[in-house]
């Protein structure tokens, strides 16, 4: 790529690390891309963070295609992940230790699969108190870590999709086709409240952004980055 294919903008599709956050990805893409082509300065932006215990597809837009974040961002996404049935966390993950521990004794195949169904639409769903989303001028997790309470107003969101892959209690696999502003943490913890068990994710993955598929990652793009901390 020559420096006016940058300025001109280019769309980066990362296979996420895991703990790695959107921002730090976006740093580095930055920092490799003023570096080789000797830029004063940059725009890079994600199209849509993922939390740091998620991997998958990360789009990342330099230049002019900034421009098109919106709309890459508001596209329907698609993920695949475990949910662990009988336990919470305050997170919702993996992020924090279990706080709640439930049988799930009472479960049963059919009502695991027959209780997706609920979830299907548009529906209401509260955030995550640790999340990024601000409130009174603060990000929810700065209030969460404080050891604050507040409350939190549910949003509309929908679920075109949301099917069980895999049972082997205490954990269940799943695929979902959301749109924007979906959390899955929320969806996990809620699917659990439904089935009157825990629920927090072990895995998520995004694997779609509309037309956008994790399996056309550029791998070599990821190696540049982990090479600028050399």
């Amino acid at each position: 790529m020559t420096v006016e294919d940058i300025q001109n903008g280019q769309v980066f599709l990362i296979d996420k690390p895991l703990d790695w956050t959107s921002f730090d990805v976006v740093n580095k893409i930055r920092w490799n891309l003023r570096k080789t082509y000797q830029l004063k300065k940059i725009k890079v932006g994600h199209a849509g963070t993922l939390d740091p215990k998620a991997t998958g597809l990360l789009i990342v837009c330099c230049g002019k295609m900034t421009k098109q974040i919106d709309q890459i961002q508001s596209q329907h996404k698609t993920y695949t992940g475990t949910i662990k049935l009988d336990a919470t966390t305050p997170t919702y993950d993996l992020e924090s230790e279990e706080d709640c521990q439930f049988s799930t004794a009472h479960l049963t195949e059919e009502k695991i699969h027959e209780t997706t169904k609920q979830f299907i639409g548009k529906i209401d769903q509260v955030p995550p108190l640790h999340s990024a989303i601000k409130k009174d001028g603060k990000r929810l997790y700065e209030i969460a870590r404080a050891g604050e309470t507040i409350e939190i107003e549910p949003r509309k969101i929908e679920i075109l999709s949301f099917k069980i892959t895999r049972i082997e209690l205490p954990f269940v696999d799943f695929e979902v086709v959301c749109s924007k502003g979906t959390y899955i943490r929320s969806l996990a913890f809620d699917f659990g409240r439904s089935l009157q068990v825990g629920g927090y994710l072990t895995a998520l993955c995004r694997t779609k952004i509309g037309d956008y598929a994790l399996k056309d990652a550029d791998n070599s793009v990821l190696n540049l980055i982990a090479d600028t901390e050399n």
